[in-house]
């Protein structure tokens, strides 16, 4: 299992060499939507692997108050800088999987891209619970994440199926939409086919029910 300190490490990577294909500079179409429809309504909200800011920036302009992490320190230079000393959103280096966020409650949790990059099934697990954990009841969890739809590739971000999805969050989750999109509508330079499952999630308020049989 890679360490919390060699994660770090390989995201870190990424930004001081530039190399940063996600980060498209303007806030994701997925997101934009969900906002506008009034699917999502400003409150206080989590953007865990923030990146460089633009979404986090993005909802604070639309009365979000927003907290936006990430563990590669670059990255929250380079928000930091964005943000030009406003104190919404508020970027803070942080490792959503160690931190201890047990006074914090949250509206929205926001990420795009993150559940997505753990392979082991019970860290996907351990992100949902940490997500539930953190959402208010009736709060909302935006989750962007690489599906298994579209021609073969050898780059973009990792593959996730429907299964992979529902296994982790069912037991702690209620899955409102799970839908299929893609990343790179908003951006030309991204690659249209990186297809993306668009995920809704809301914390439960009464435990998922045991499969059953027709009576």
């Amino acid at each position: 299992m890679v360490s919390s300190g060699e994660e770090m490490n390989r995201w870190e990577e990424h930004y001081t060499a530039g190399e940063m294909p996600w980060d498209t500079g303007v806030p994701d179409h997925n997101l934009v939507s969900v906002v506008a429809d009034g699917r999502i309504l400003p409150g206080k909200t989590l953007e865990i692997g923030c990146g460089t800011g633009t979404n986090s920036l993005w909802l604070s302009n639309g009365g979000f108050q927003v907290l936006g992490i990430d563990i590669a320190p670059t990255a929250i230079e380079m928000a930091r800088s964005k943000a030009e000393g406003r104190t919404n959103p508020d970027f803070r280096c942080m490792d959503f999987l160690e931190e201890d966020f047990s006074s914090d409650q949250f509206d929205f949790v926001l990420d795009r891209g993150t559940f997505h990059t753990f392979d082991a099934p019970e860290i996907r697990m351990d992100f949902a619970h940490r997500v539930a954990d953190l959402l208010t009841p009736g709060g909302l969890w935006l989750s962007l994440i690489g599906s298994t739809e579209g021609p073969a590739r050898e780059h973009g971000p990792p593959r996730r199926n429907a299964r992979n999805i529902v296994d982790a969050l069912e037991p702690v989750l209620e899955i409102a939409e799970l839908r299929s999109s893609a990343f790179g509508a908003d951006n030309p330079a991204e690659d249209p086919a990186w297809m993306a499952w668009v995920c809704i999630a809301r914390k439960r308020t009464e435990p998922a029910q045991p499969p059953s049989s027709h009576g």
